[in-house]
């Protein structure tokens, strides 16, 4: 096995994501970080990994197919020889009131938030077992804890990583394996450029540092946690919200 440790990233090349893969491959980690169809955006990652001499590798794929997720972790496996971390970030918001939500979008969010992130478990678990380490974390969200108008299926699916990862800390907890959760706040990225400047300003109104927080500070929060120093956490939450919600 190598000494170099492998990160996969789901939905790696972008926003959130982007800032994991970048944070970890500075600091020597191998990640091979997931898209789904933004091959510009991925090639781009790609570029500055490889300006800075960092290694890093992007694999299209669907979180939402299972095949594609155990496809995705046997490249990585096959090419680096394991698997240390997996950071299940991938993630959609289709929002609408739930009187005007159609059942194909409930059950799409569904699928990519919470089902993506159990088949990359599934996709990567055995080998974490028979190596007796691992570090799995999920990105949930703020809203998983508080709801939100318009955001029923995306609330829904952010909470219930909560529960997958309290039961698969418990499980996996006397294997080597820790399984944590970061509850990001509003985060300034594309998932944020849709909504209007005004309702911006009323959401930076309520956060008590008053402002948007930065990818880069999630990213922080989720190289700690796969820190051999993080080995007493499992089965926690960790929020990055500026304390809008304590």
């Amino acid at each position: 096995m190598s000494e170099t440790k492998v990160a996969l990233v789901t939905g790696g090349t972008r926003g959130i994501g982007r800032a994991i893969t970048l944070d970890l491959a500075e600091r020597g980690v191998h990640v091979a970080a997931g898209y789904l169809s933004n091959g510009d955006a991925a090639q781009k990652l790609v570029d500055e990994a490889r300006s800075n001499g960092w290694s890093v590798s992007v694999h299209q794929m669907d979180v939402s197919e299972p095949e594609d997720c155990v496809r995705f972790a046997n490249e990585v496996i096959e090419a680096q020889g394991q698997v240390d971390y997996l950071i299940n970030n991938a993630g959609i918001n289709v929002d609408r009131t739930v009187r005007r939500m159609t059942i194909d979008e409930w059950h799409s969010v569904m699928r990519v938030n919470v089902s993506g992130c159990f088949y990359m478990i599934k996709a990567v678990i055995e080998h974490m077992v028979e190596r007796k380490s691992g570090r799995i974390v999920n990105i949930s969200s703020i809203i998983g804890q508080t709801g939100n108008v318009g955001q029923a299926n995306y609330a829904t699916s952010k909470s219930g990583l909560f529960g997958l990862t309290m039961s698969l800390a418990q499980e996996l907890a006397g294997k080597g394996i820790t399984v944590n959760a970061v509850a990001p706040g509003f985060i300034s990225t594309d998932m944020l450029a849709s909504v209007p400047q005004n309702v911006l300003d009323g959401i930076v109104a309520r956060i008590p540092v008053g402002r948007l927080g930065h990818p880069e500070e999630v990213a922080y929060a989720v190289t700690n946690l796969l820190s051999d120093r993080a080995a007493y956490i499992t089965g926690a939450v960790i929020p990055v919200n500026g304390g809008l919600d304590m």
